[in-house]
């Protein structure tokens, strides 16, 4: 296991190896295995990456965000432009029926609002939303209608869990109530964990997912 010292320190490297981020700007903190992440930087873009990068590291138990985005001049927009952008977007870059998701823009902030059949929809509006010029943050409020019954749902998720997870697939146990799902069990990284929880909203009509999965390290 890692001690905090050696964990900051493969954080710090592993955000100075991704492109996407200007890390001189980004403090370290490590405390029995949990990150947290101070400091700003200049795009939302650049603080999800710096989350993924860290939560790429091994040993990292959990993380703490801290950071603010500071836009540069020439990225200041004002709302109704934000809104225009997420708008036109929207209806260029996803699947989304005409009309399913409302936009409110204050601050700089995104409210995505409305209902979708599928996870991927809601990721790929996030998505589409995240790398546009002055967006400062994203309250994603999309909710998924329900679609199928739960033991469909169950019975789908642990057939797609042993089809695409290696040997810790017997290890993770699935609860379904209504619409909402539970993992539970023991992996030993996070692309495991990952791969458990993005099965599980691959379900149709899967509405919360809540992980309850532990890392042996």
């Amino acid at each position: 296991m890692k001690t905090d010292t050696q964990l900051q320190s493969d954080v710090i490297a592993e955000l100075k190896w991704e492109p996407s981020i200007s890390s001189e700007a980004i403090g370290v903190e490590v405390k029995d295995g949990i990150v947290t992440l101070a400091g700003h930087v200049n795009s939302y873009a650049e603080k999800v990456d710096a989350e993924r990068a860290t939560m790429r590291v091994s040993g990292v138990k959990a993380l703490a965000v801290e950071m603010d985005v500071r836009l540069a001049g020439s990225s200041t927009r004002t709302d109704a432009d934000i809104a225009r952008s997420v708008d036109n977007v929207l209806q260029w870059t996803t699947y989304l029926p005409k009309d399913a998701v409302k936009i409110k823009v204050e601050s700089g902030w995104v409210t995505l609002s409305g209902e979708v059949m599928w996870e991927f929809q809601r990721q790929s509006a996030v998505s589409a939303v995240r790398y546009l010029m002055g967006v400062k943050g994203i309250n994603d409020q999309l909710v998924i209608k329900p679609a199928v019954s739960a033991p469909v749902v169950k019975a789908d998720i642990e057939a797609a869990l042993k089809r695409r997870a290696q040997k810790d697939a017997n290890k993770i146990s699935v609860s379904v109530h209504g619409t909402d799902v539970t993992l539970s069990g023991q992996v030993h990284s996070w692309s495991e964990r990952e791969l458990a929880t993005h099965t599980a909203w691959g379900s149709p009509g899967v509405r919360s997912v809540v992980d309850k999965i532990t890392l042996a390290f």
